[in-house]
């Protein structure tokens, strides 16, 4: 997807708002494929492109923080409770696999 340059922009500011505006093919996980790094070049991006006479709100700035904090706080517990889950299931078999062995009467 290419788009004109109406707005008279720098070349690689364009080039990264195409590729902004063009839809993603993700494969799977969706959420683990954009990490710090994306949001970082995303809000580099904003700020190079804002009105110098209209910055952005502080207080929206700080929200967008704050959400992607908690998105990535959130991916994380995520990630550690199927972690946990792993480990409890490799625990349950270990004990039936003991106590089936426990259990079968020895020749």
């Amino acid at each position: 997807m290419t788009t004109t340059n109406t707005t008279n922009l720098p070349p690689a500011a364009q080039t990264t708002l195409d590729r902004l505006n063009t839809p993603s093919r993700l494969k799977g996980g969706g959420m683990q494929s954009l990490g710090q790094a994306d949001f970082l070049k995303l809000l580099t991006t904003q700020l190079t492109m804002q009105d110098p006479l209209e910055p952005a709100d502080n207080k929206e700035m700080l929200a967008q923080m704050a959400q992607f904090s908690a998105l990535a706080a959130t991916t994380e517990s995520g990630a550690t409770l199927e972690d946990i889950s792993a480990k409890l299931d490799r625990l349950i078999t270990a004990q039936e696999a003991t106590a089936q062995r426990l259990t079968t009467p020895r020749p």
